[in-house]
């Protein structure tokens, strides 16, 4: 279902690249690697079970909180939304 001037199908192939990039976002800030003893942004101690159960963090759990609300309030418009872009 178009509506307007786009053609058939562009709603659902910008929902599509949404979601993909969306899914590509949330794959590059998955931790990988060693993980820290000690948090990179506030020095205290990673307990050993959050290393265990999330491999290559680097934030304490308080740390990784304020990092994912800072990431969060960066994403809040949809550039592939907007008029000018189904009007390519």
């Amino acid at each position: 279902m178009a509506g307007g001037w786009s053609r058939d199908g562009a709603v659902q192939d910008q929902i599509d690249a949404s979601v993909r990039d969306a899914v590509e976002n949330a794959r590059r800030r998955l931790p990988s690697g060693e993980s820290l003893t000690h948090c990179e942004e506030c020095g205290d101690a990673i307990p050993e079970g959050r290393r265990a159960a999330m491999p290559g963090v680097r934030y304490c759990v308080p740390c990784q909180q304020e990092e994912d609300a800072r990431v969060q309030s960066h994403n809040l418009y949809n550039r592939r939304g907007s008029k000018d872009s189904q009007l390519r």
